[in-house]
């Protein structure tokens, strides 16, 4: 039998050992209320916002009501205003001016509201043995396998030859059709469960299913072709020729749900990263009076595809809006920059124990206990990563402990086994104090995901802590 412990050495570990303890033990009953009412906002955002442009109009719509007001650099503004910049629909960056001379620097919140995802190709609609299909190239780093079998909707813009937007949403309504990409039976994929786990399903086998009925006329062929494009200029007057100006996206066609008995969880499609650009936007939001240091908060796209494009993080969008806002004081925006600080507002894994062996417990995080803090992303030793410095951990540490944050720190994975990027390299090049801070996940990636409320409601309040 194991010797028991002398109060000396009990008090000694209480001192000096860290503790990482479940949320539900620590928070109280109010608060946990508080989390779930918090959830339901949540879950009615990932249902409105299953695409970046989407996120982008239920986050303005959100900001308006809160006294948001678009940006503009040729005017004057003061302590208190609260302003927004549209960058082409697909990003958003959301502003409120602060009491400080702004050359103290502002204070940055980052996350990406684009997921892993279905595109359709721009020449996407054949027919082949008497069925329709949609042609799609995947976005984003999937497991291929997993978007089989699933009911998915189609979300987007078609631009057409005049220049007249039309607005795509089908499968979200339950009155909807849905469509879907179709897999093998088990007793004829013998074969097929031979290839390699990344090869089961190929990119070019991941075609959409949406319609088998041929157009009424036996003389033609592509009759079933012929009765979609039919039904599509019947309903949105496009012929085939403006696919070529389209953004059209497959996304899971099913609804933000509670997870588990206690209904402790939130399962949806994309949560990464939604749920760290829901939880920044209300920290925003829900910010009372005037902050000291103004407050940026960007919801960025391209994110899952290396931040590429004049919508993502790689450009220069958000180095310029800062630079105007510098600039409306009569200061310089390299200043501003360099004394600024940012929590870039990313997803970890959370440990599975399912699947132990691909993350090391000591430095993961664990669903349900609090929001995570990560030093450092890239892969292997350390490739793709800002690695914030021991100051800058230390002074968010100070924020989240005096606010009461529950919190823990973990890395994406083993060593020599895991890796992944956000968006904080980005943000840390431009000279400015960068560390990540998000909700665990499991099943990230997949067509749906798992958070903790609980989580969920820590970021929005560590979020909240930072920028005050």
């Amino acid at each position: 039998m194991p010797k028991k412990e002398t109060s000396k050495v009990k008090e000694l570990k209480e001192q000096l050992f860290m503790k990482k303890k479940n949320s539900g033990l620590i928070m109280s009953d109010a608060e946990i209320k508080s989390a779930d009412k918090f959830n339901e906002g949540y879950k009615k955002f990932l249902d409105e916002a299953k695409t970046e442009r989407e996120a982008v109009k239920a986050a303005i719509s959100i900001a308006e009501k809160a006294g948001f007001a678009e940006f503009d650099n040729s005017k004057k503004y003061k302590a208190g205003d609260r302003v927004y910049l549209n960058n082409r629909g697909k990003s958003v960056i959301l502003a409120i001016i602060g009491k400080e001379n702004i050359e103290n620097g502002v204070n940055i919140l980052a996350a990406h509201i684009d997921s892993p995802r279905l595109d359709l190709k721009q020449n996407p609609l054949y027919e082949d043995a008497d069925m329709a299909y949609f042609k799609t190239h995947y976005y984003g780093g999937i497991k291929k396998y997993q978007w089989t079998a699933v009911p998915l909707a189609l979300h987007g813009v078609i631009i057409k030859k005049n220049g007249e937007t039309v607005d795509v949403k089908i499968g979200e309504d339950d009155k909807d059709p849905v469509f879907v990409v179709t897999d093998l039976l088990p007793h004829l994929a013998e074969e097929q469960m031979k290839r390699p786990a990344p090869k089961i399903v190929t990119g070019e086998e991941l075609n959409i299913l949406i319609g088998s009925r041929p157009f009424k006329d036996d003389d033609a062929s592509e009759l079933v072709k012929l009765n979609i494009m039919n039904i599509l200029f019947e309903k949105y007057e496009i012929v085939e020729e403006d696919f070529l100006s389209a953004e059209l996206e497959a996304v899971p066609a099913f609804k933000a749900k509670d997870v588990g008995f206690d209904r402790s969880l939130v399962g949806a499609y994309g949560q990464d990263d939604r749920v760290c650009s829901y939880t920044a936007l209300m920290a925003t939001i829900d910010l009372k009076g005037v902050p000291s240091k103004t407050v940026v908060t960007v919801l960025t796209d391209k994110e899952e595809t290396g931040s590429d494009g004049n919508t993502g993080l790689r450009s220069s969008y958000l180095k310029f809006f800062i630079y105007d806002l510098a600039e409306a004081c009569g200061k310089n925006g390299r200043h501003v920059l360099s004394a600024s600080k940012c929590l870039s507002a990313d997803v970890n894994a959370g440990f599975d124990p399912s699947f132990p062996d691909v993350l090391e417990k000591k430095n993961c995080a664990f669903v349900g206990k609090g929001t995570c803090l990560t030093k450092f992303t890239g892969s292997r030793g350390k490739s793709g990563t800002s690695d914030a410095s021991a100051e800058f951990v230390g002074y968010v540490r100070s924020i989240f402990d005096k606010n009461n944050i529950i919190w823990q720190t973990g890395e994406l994975g083993k060593v020599d086994l895991g890796g992944g990027g956000t968006v904080a390299m980005y943000i840390a090049n431009l000279n400015v104090d960068t560390i990540d801070l998000g909700v665990p996940v499991l099943s990230m990636h997949a067509p749906f995901e798992i958070t903790s409320k609980n989580d969920v409601y820590m970021t929005y309040k560590a979020f909240s802590a930072f920028i005050k």
